[in-house]
C-alpha cells in the first residue's frame, strides 16, 4: 500500500515542529513505522553515497566560443541528504544538475548516481535509469500542455510499466492538494498548481533522488513557500536524496548542507558547509 501524505496550508509539517523543538529533523517512515533521522543516520553513513562526482569537467560551444562550464567538480552526497546548491548566475549550478541527471555528459571525470556509472550507459539506458531513480522539478514546470494533470503525472509511471499508473497518479495529486484538478489542463491551472503537478510527477515513481532547479523562481512568495513545504515533506517522508538549486538563502538553509559554486568550481570549504540548526 502506497503512502499518500496530505497537506493543508494551516498544518505544520513534522520536520518543522521537531526542528523548532529539538534542533533536529525527525523524518517519518513510510508504512507507519515510527522513528527519525537518528534511527538510520549511522546506517546511511555506512552506505555508498547516493551521488559521487569525481574530477568532472564540462565545456560547451566550439572553438573560440567554447566555454569551460564545470571545472574539476568532486562532490559526494549521502543517501537521504538534502543539499542546497547556491552561487551566482552562470556559476554552473543548473549544468551540474543536468550532469547528475544524466542529461549532460561531462568531457571528463566520473559520475556515479544511485550505484550506477552514468558514463557506462547509452542514451536508452540513461532514460530508463532516470525513470527509475531520478525525479526532476524545473522552474518552468515543463508539463505536457495537451495532457490533463492526472495524465501528466501518470506518464512516467506508464513508461515504467506501472500497472495502476492512474491510481498512483491520483494519490500523488491528492498528496499535493489537487484532488479537484485531476482533469484540468496546464493552461487551466495557476502557476502554483502547475508546479504542484510537476512535483507530484517527479515523486510518483518513488525516485531515490529528487533534483529541483529553482522550483519557486516563477512563483510569488506565498505560493513558493507552499511548494517548498511540499517538496521538503516529500523528501522527508520518502527519504529521497534532494539536490536543490536556489538563489534563496533562506531556502538553502533548510537543507542539511550548502554547496557553493563560483565560476564552475566548488568553493572547497563550502563543500563541507553544514547548516546550523
Amino acid at each position: 500500500m502506497r503512502y499518500a501524505p496530505t497537506w493543508t496550508s494551516q498544518a505544520r509539517l513534522p520536520y518543522e515542529v521537531n526542528h523548532r523543538a529539538t534542533g533536529k529533523a525527525s523524518l517519518p517512515h513510510r508504512g507507519g513505522t515510527k522513528g527519525g533521522m537518528d534511527d538510520t543516520s549511522t546506517t546511511l553513513r555506512m552506505l555508498p553515497p547516493a551521488i559521487a562526482l569525481s574530477q568532472v569537467n564540462l565545456s560547451l560551444g566550439r572553438d573560440a566560443a567554447r566555454v569551460h562550464i564545470l571545472k574539476d567538480i568532486s562532490l559526494h552526497i549521502g543517501r537521504g541528504e538534502a543539499i542546497g546548491l547556491v552561487g551566482p548566475s552562470g556559476s554552473g549550478k543548473s549544468t551540474l544538475l543536468m550532469v547528475i541527471a544524466g542529461l549532460e555528459r561531462p568531457d571528463s571525470g566520473s559520475v556515479l548516481v544511485a550505484g550506477s556509472d552514468l558514463g557506462a550507459l547509452d542514451e536508452d539506458q540513461l532514460a530508463r535509469f532516470r525513470g527509475r531513480n531520478v525525479g526532476i522539478v524545473f522552474q518552468s514546470f515543463h508539463l505536457i500542455p495537451t495532457m490533463t494533470a492526472i495524465e501528466n503525472v501518470a506518464v512516467p509511471l506508464e513508461l515504467a510499466g506501472v500497472a495502476n499508473a492512474f491510481a498512483v497518479a491520483r494519490e500523488e495529486l491528492a498528496a499535493v492538494g489537487l484532488s479537484d484538478r485531476l482533469s484540468h489542463y496546464p493552461a487551466e491551472l495557476s502557476g502554483g498548481e502547475q508546479q504542484r503537478v510537476a512535483l507530484a510527477r517527479a515523486l510518483a515513481p518513488s525516485p531515490s533522488i529528487l533534483i529541483a532547479d529553482e522550483p519557486t523562481g516563477n512563483l510569488d512568495e506565498a505560493t513558493g513557500r507552499q511548494i517548498v513545504d511540499l517538496m521538503f515533506a516529500g523528501h522527508a517522508e520518502r527519504r529521497t536524496t534532494l539536490v536543490l538549486v536556489t538563489h534563496d538563502a533562506a531556502l538553502a538553509a533548510r537543507c542539511d548542507r550548502i554547496v557553493r559554486l563560483r565560476s564552475g568550481a566548488i568553493d572547497a570549504p563550502a563543500a563541507r558547509e553544514r547548516v546550523r540548526r
